[in-house]
């Protein structure tokens, strides 16, 4: 059985892993908004990756004889100065839940809470792959700068990119 402190710290991870699919839905939008449809692509895909970690949450904590809370969902902004600026908010969205992990994993330590300890690793690595992928994408936005043709071919690369599901285990009952 899953303690009330932690039960609570991973509900609250639940609400950010859906704001998460929220603020990249949005961000999806924006770019079809305006015809960047490889950048919507690589935006919806992220959504069903934070969907999945969501998901994945959901199935620990009903696995550990938890109760899974859900909360409202904060609307996400709807607007970017550039595509540039877009992923740069991500990438720092990216790094705040990195921190909301590691303090996930804090808390686990000091609760003694072995099980759930270990099911975060998964999601500390997943966040290092997350943030490499994100900020690769600012640094080459920030390489071709203005140039129009450097931004149709980074949009025909993230067109290419798809969803591959999590490896199952460690709260699969979502």
């Amino acid at each position: 059985m899953i303690d009330a402190k932690m039960q609570n710290a991973l509900n609250a991870q639940i609400n950010r892993e859906i704001y998460s699919a929220y603020l990249y839905l949005a961000m999806a939008a924006y770019f079809d908004s305006i015809n960047l449809k490889g950048f919507a692509n690589w935006m919806h895909v992220q959504v069903q990756e934070e969907l999945a970690h969501a998901a994945k949450f959901f199935g620990y904590v009903s696995d550990r004889g938890g109760r899974v809370s859900l909360s409202a969902i904060e609307a996400p902004p709807g607007e970017w100065a550039s595509p540039l600026k877009a992923f740069e908010e991500a990438y720092g969205h990216e790094r705040k839940v990195t921190a909301w992990i590691n303090d996930l994993v804090t808390l686990a330590a000091r609760e003694e809470d072995y099980a759930t300890h270990n099911f975060l690793q998964w999601f500390v690595s997943e966040q290092v792959e997350e943030e490499a992928s994100v900020d690769g994408v600012v640094k080459k936005l920030r390489l071709i700068g203005e140039a129009t043709g450097g931004l149709y071919l980074i949009d025909r690369e993230l067109a290419a990119r798809v969803f591959t599901p999590p490896p199952a285990g460690g709260g699969t009952a979502a």
